[in-house]
């Protein structure tokens, strides 16, 4: 027969163990508050491009270097000065803007919305854009990609509409809906 030597717990006060569950609550707050704010969303590339989405795309392809991208977007210096900001969207071909606007929007899908941080080397460099940019800027932007197509697929759609141009009541000629070129002199 064994004996079992019990040592008896003094009970604990009803008062520690209500201040125990809030320092258990606190803590778990606390914990989820920084997860949360570590999280802000933003991330980056090796070459230095700071980016955060703002607005989800569609699902697909992204743009590449040989694409014409429409664009709504908005430039601001690092003091919040606005320097350049689209009207409505843009068609700018992909490849034909500074390097960090380009590798942005080939992060992007068709109605994706991003924040992009252009730092000074992937921009206008050490000599900035004077008077606009200041030397060794970094650059804020604000993009939308409406839409992209191929270059080539642009091209055929001018020359189309190009060869359009006289048929009466076709898009781009003279009583058709669309403009196509300068106006008849």
């Amino acid at each position: 027969m064994s004996t079992v030597t019990a040592v008896p717990l003094q009970p604990v006060k009803r008062g520690y163990l209500v201040w125990l569950w809030i320092g258990i609550a606190l803590a778990v707050l606390l914990a989820v508050a920084l997860a949360w704010a570590g999280d802000s969303g933003i991330g980056s590339t090796p070459s230095g491009l700071r980016y955060q989405l703002l607005k989800k795309g569609a699902e697909g392809p992204h743009p590449t270097d040989t694409d014409i991208a429409l664009v709504q977007y908005e430039g601001r210096l690092p003091d919040g000065t606005v320097f350049d900001k689209s009207q409505q969207p843009t068609p700018m071909p992909v490849n034909g803007v500074v390097p960090g606007f380009s590798e942005g929007l080939k992060l992007m899908t068709k109605g994706a919305k991003y924040r992009l941080w252009i730092p000074p080397e992937l921009g206008y460099g050490p000599e900035g854009k004077p008077p606009v940019i200041p030397p060794a800027t970094t650059l804020d932007f604000t993009v939308e990609l409406v839409d992209f197509l191929p270059a080539e697929t642009v091209r055929r759609l001018q020359q189309q509409q190009q060869m359009m141009g006289g048929m009466p009541g076709m898009p781009g000629s003279p009583g058709g809906a669309a403009p196509s070129g300068p106006p008849p002199r």
